[in-house]
């Protein structure tokens, strides 16, 4: 009967803290001090690393070539991703060593309570914190944190020094020649994307809508091709001039109902052309940004923050459509720098 009312009292049986083994270290001195120097001495390695990150990142050229197992490699790439790799492993190796070597691993059972604590155990939760601080071995080997902090701080060096690579210091002068300027210019004709062929005004209907690009373009190659294009491409539709909103100030931008916007959206410069002629909106396929084209381009639904940019044009002595100028505003995404004093807005004239 004692034993059924036990089972039911407690139906499962405490099996308590198992006991717990001495590990080599707690019991020999000579092997806590050896683990002890092993990991003084990877963390002293980190910073000859890094060190050596610095001298490869500024020394070895970055077109130098080095052969490993008859396959090619990069000399300077490889050697960063060595040296900071391996600094990276030797603190996380470090640590492992000090957590299962030096620090206690007994196991210790709290209750724990709903009710906040009383002083009691407030004061009691401070002391094993400080009793934990005690057992990790860092007030009594105060060269392993001073070293895991120093590994670690100086671990941030590469990081640092490779954001140099991210480009020169966006000056204002440096974004006006570059991401706030465009091949678009004065009299540049306008043509298809696909074919090259220039477009003329009276040969695009109402509702259509075209893919397009500078002519200028077509000059360009490799990189500077692409990175041109990326910020030059256009789309031209043609609406009724009685069903959409031209501002006096963009009076002379279009020709007979014929406009021309940039194709980057600015939200994230996803590229954009699905077209609704019944509502002149413009749809991006990426985050569902929707452009009223029949209104300078204002932004009418989704993410987008900024109205489409708009490409003033007018017509040549042969009809064809030309650019009166490069876009007023930079097209594309917003960024930090960006000053968005002089993007149209609903209801400016």
């Amino acid at each position: 009967m004692n034993h059924h009312a036990a089972i039911e009292d407690h139906p499962v049986i405490d099996p308590g803290i198992e006991q717990h083994p001495p590990r080599q270290s707690d019991v020999d001195p000579a092997v806590a001090d050896r683990a002890y120097h092993r990991i003084v001495a990877m963390l002293g390695a980190v910073p000859v690393l890094v060190i050596a990150f610095l001298v490869v990142y500024f020394a070895v050229p970055r077109d130098a070539e080095m052969v490993v197992f008859g396959a090619n490699f990069k000399m300077q790439t490889t050697l960063l991703g060595l040296s900071a790799g391996i600094a990276v492993l030797l603190v996380g190796v470090a640590a492992i060593v000090w957590a299962r070597s030096l620090m206690t691993d007994e196991e210790i059972v709290g209750d724990r309570h709903e009710l906040s604590s009383p002083p009691e155990v407030r004061e009691q939760v401070l002391a094993d914190v400080e009793q934990g601080i005690e057992e990790t071995g860092i007030r009594r080997r105060k060269l392993i944190g001073s070293g895991m902090a120093g590994a670690l701080g100086l671990l941030a060096l590469p990081a640092v020094v490779s954001l140099a690579d991210m480009g020169p210091w966006p000056t204002a002068d440096l974004r006006a020649k570059t991401i706030e300027k465009t091949i678009w210019a004065e009299a540049m004709q306008l043509v298809n994307d696909v074919n090259h062929l220039p477009l003329k005004a009276d040969e695009i209907l109402v509702g259509q809508l075209i893919n397009a690009q500078p002519k200028a373009l077509q000059d360009l190659h490799g990189t500077a091709y692409q990175q041109a294009k990326a910020k030059a491409s256009i789309i031209v539709v043609r609406m009724d001039p009685n069903t959409i909103r031209i501002p006096e100030s963009r009076r002379d931008w279009q020709v007979d109902g014929i406009l021309c916007y940039s194709k980057i959206c600015t939200h994230v410069g996803c590229p954009i052309s699905l077209w609704e002629q019944q509502t002149h909106h413009l749809l991006c396929p990426c985050h569902q940004s929707t452009f009223d084209l029949g209104n300078s381009g204002v932004v009418v639904f989704g993410p987008a923050a900024r109205s489409l940019p708009q490409l003033p044009i007018m017509v040549d002595k042969d009809g064809y459509l030309v650019a009166r100028s490069d876009f007023t505003v930079p097209v594309g995404p917003s960024y930090f720098e960006r000053d968005s004093s002089k993007d149209f807005q609903d209801g400016d004239r």
